[in-house]
């Protein structure tokens, strides 16, 4: 008897009270302020890639050299100088790495200063100057909590940790509030036109003072990147993993997949299926899933800062395999010819034998479980979550699959219940066997909420996923696959008449004659589904950060809000375009190597 896809569906779709993400179920997160869409001045790098790369390069320059703040202007500018000439970038940055540098050297010190000695400064140009209903007193802005701008949301987390916070421009202000004493630290935003005239006071006062530069300077609604500002806001010396480097850990993950490494890790591989197997797990990824059961991990230990035990490579290595497994069966019931750019397995060997070896990994994984030197109880529990997963992943994929049958329109919150379903656990297994590994107790004191935070990084990762696939340029594409996509999904629920009939048609797994994937992708964008997308992906993400604002745990806390920027800002470039790596002097990607550099004589 055929299948009612709608009656397998609804009762995963029982929304809570509005705003409220609750796991297990599907409902739209408090809507996320997003900024305005500007180009920066001409002065600071154009894109958040470039930006994260300065950053990142600048961490490192301090890491080595360690500059001793408070510098003088001179000498910031010199360092600055010798960045730019290892960044071989345009000297008219220099200014911006000066900013990037001075907040660095002060990182530490900031870390040190309990929030409720702090202050966050923000500048008036951050609202929406047209519609702001905010008045002035003599100290500044008096935010309305209007919800038009991102200045609500950072005041009011800043005012939940302790923090003083005041909307205001001029240093006369900031400076008086030194002078009495109660103010140890600063975070600010302001424009670098600003920050240059503020370095002096700085430097006279000698208190940890990190300034996230604005994207521009007319003073009307600027923009700023709002990720270095909460990371600044919430940084504290109680998180033992802020120095941790998250590139050289995935540097370090990555390597596990290398022939050497996982033969150590697996054994010696036994015929030709297992040989087959080791290559599909060495295949290109992104292996997030591995880095994300190691990071929980390194939050969780009691050990913090000593080597990675043995024993959790096998746990990184059996995530991995659970989730290569998943991607061949997936290919072969999608039918899809490539997959990272090669050929799938199943057209590579044959669907019986690419089956053969997505059931193998499967049990190499709960093998590799088994083979820990973990307590009994800790690897029942990770055999458990894994089991769990995998049964909650399959139900997600069957959905689809079901939905095959017999297609039709499905709304936004359908399709957002397949992501929940097919992506998240996958997640949240990885979260969970790295944090039962770190300890049974530590896992149950944070189980909720790495749940909540799986289900909204799945949801967020598959709709940029969704997203990335728009174009050419796609690995694989929704519209020619026709599979259900929350752009579909979108789009279905605003367009009218013709356009309607052609999207329900599509729905209906018909693309009409004469019709292409390209053209379906226009009427996404007349319609503004890729607007909306984006603007979910968004609110997703903000909801994985929101949700740990509750978490006692400081390590956990700091260390999975870096990882949700690592993995949707990722500042390891694989590959720029050729006029990029002109300008920028980029050779196979950006690490970068400083060893060689000659020891600065001011650097202390």
């Amino acid at each position: 008897m055929e299948t009612d896809v709608k009656s397998t569906m609804t009762p995963a779709l029982i929304l809570e009270p509005a705003g409220r993400f609750v796991p297990g179920s599907v409902s739209i997160p408090k809507h996320v302020v997003q900024q305005r869409v500007r180009a920066p001045k001409k002065n600071v790098p154009q894109t958040s890639i470039e930006r994260n790369h300065f950053l990142q390069v600048v961490r490192n320059y301090v890491v080595k050299f360690n500059p001793v703040p408070p510098l003088p202007a001179d000498d910031l500018k010199l360092h600055a100088d010798r960045l730019v000439a290892m960044l071989k970038c345009d000297s008219i940055y220099r200014d911006y790495l000066g900013v990037l540098l001075n907040n660095e050297m002060w990182r530490e010190q900031l870390a040190s200063v309990p929030y409720e000695r702090r202050l966050l400064l923000l500048p008036k140009c951050l609202r929406v100057e047209s519609k702001c209903p905010a008045p002035f007193d003599e100290f500044g802005l008096l935010c309305k909590q209007c919800g038009l701008c991102t200045i609500q949301d950072l005041q009011a987390e800043a005012e939940k940790l302790g923090y003083a916070t005041l909307v205001a421009e001029g240093s006369a202000i900031v400076m008086s509030l030194i002078q009495t004493g109660k103010i140890e630290a600063i975070v600010g935003v302001s424009c670098l036109s600003v920050l240059e005239r503020a370095f002096p006071y700085m430097e006279a006062a000698a208190i940890p003072g990190i300034a996230v530069p604005l994207l521009q300077d007319d003073c009307i609604d600027t923009t700023v990147d709002l990720d270095w500002v909460w990371d600044y806001i919430h940084l504290t010396s109680d998180d033992q993993t802020r120095r941790l480097d998250l590139s050289a850990l995935r540097d370090e993950v990555d390597f596990w997949f290398t022939p050497g490494p996982l033969e150590i890790i697996m054994g010696r591989a036994e015929g030709e299926t297992e040989a087959i197997g080791r290559a599909w797990l060495m295949r290109a990824g992104k292996r997030w899933r591995p880095f994300l059961a190691v990071a929980a991990f390194q939050a969780l230990r009691s050990s913090v800062g000593q080597p990675l035990p043995d024993d959790l490579k096998k746990i990184a290595v059996a995530v991995e395999c659970f989730h290569k497994a998943s991607l061949i069966h997936d290919d072969i019931e999608d039918n899809d010819a490539r997959r990272y750019g090669e050929k799938t397995l199943h057209e590579e060997f044959g669907v019986a034998v690419a089956l053969n070896v997505g059931d193998l990994l499967i049990g190499e994984g709960y093998r590799l479980i088994a083979g820990c030197k973990a307590s009994a109880a800790q690897k029942a529990e990770m055999i458990r979550a894994a089991a769990a997963g995998q049964r909650e992943l399959c139900r997600g994929q069957g959905a689809e699959l079901c939905w095959m049958r017999t297609p039709q329109p499905l709304t936004q919150l359908q399709v957002l219940d397949i992501f929940r379903k097919k992506t998240a656990p996958a997640f949240e297994v990885a979260l969970r066997l790295g944090a039962i590994y770190a300890g049974l107790n530590q896992h149950e004191e944070v189980e909720d909420v790495l749940k909540v935070y799986s289900e909204a990084l799945g949801i967020a990762y598959q709709i940029r996923d969704d997203l990335s696939d728009l174009g050419t340029s796609g690995e694989t594409n929704d519209i020619a696959g026709l599979r259900p996509s929350l752009l579909l999904a979108i789009a279905h629920d605003k367009a009218k008449d013709a356009s309607r009939e052609l999207l329900t048609s599509v729905w209906h797994r018909q693309l009409p004659s004469g019709v292409t994937t390209a053209a379906i992708e226009a009427l996404y964008t007349e319609l503004g589904a890729d607007a909306r997308a984006r603007t979910l992906l968004e609110t997703y993400k903000e909801e994985a950060i929101r949700c740990l604002r509750d978490l006692e745990n400081p390590n956990l806390k700091g260390l999975l809000r870096r990882v949700l920027g690592k993995i949707f800002n990722d500042v390891e470039i694989k590959g720029w375009c050729k006029e990029q790596e002109m300008k920028n002097g980029v050779q196979d990607g950006v690490r970068l190597e400083m060893s060689n550099e000659p020891e600065i004589a001011a650097a202390g």
